[in-house]
């Protein structure tokens, strides 16, 4: 990244609200990897509309078709390809642990491979979230932004 963030000053969010909340801590490492996916998947899509946003305003179906072409299976999956050799034995393992799981939903104009891949990236990215590796999430998915650039 350009700028070195500061670890100390990013919020942990998932902590946060736990806290606002008085949410009981739980072992994330049980959660299984379409658990860790589902909540990846708004993250995910959180930290590109931020990035989107954030580079000007702009009539919203202009936003959209931006954020739409980063956050669709294909672009994970590419996304994924990029960054797999810079991820931890944990991370790649909680990886496979949501490409692996077994989707009750079909794949949407992807194909099973992506999808799945996807899937993969979208858990790492809720396990990140979770433990509160926001630093590492943002990380991990720069290169993305870069490709675009």
């Amino acid at each position: 990244m350009e700028k070195k963030l500061d670890e100390q000053n990013l919020i942990a969010m998932s902590a946060y609200i736990r806290k606002a909340w008085k949410l009981p801590d739980s072992d994330i490492k049980s959660y299984s990897g379409l658990t860790l996916a589902y909540i990846g998947d708004a993250i995910y899509d959180l930290v590109i509309r931020t990035y989107v946003v954030e580079h000007g305003n702009a009539p919203v179906n202009k936003l959209h078709k931006q954020v739409v072409g980063l956050v669709k299976a294909s672009a994970q999956a590419r996304l994924y390809h990029t960054i797999q050799d810079r991820l931890t034995e944990e991370e790649e393992a909680i990886y496979k642990r949501g490409r692996n799981a077994k989707s009750f939903s079909p794949a949407k104009n992807a194909d099973i491979v992506e999808y799945r891949t996807a899937t993969g990236l979208e858990a790492l990215m809720g396990y990140l979230y979770l433990t509160g590796q926001t630093a590492r999430l943002l990380e991990l998915i720069h290169p993305i932004f870069t490709e675009e650039e």
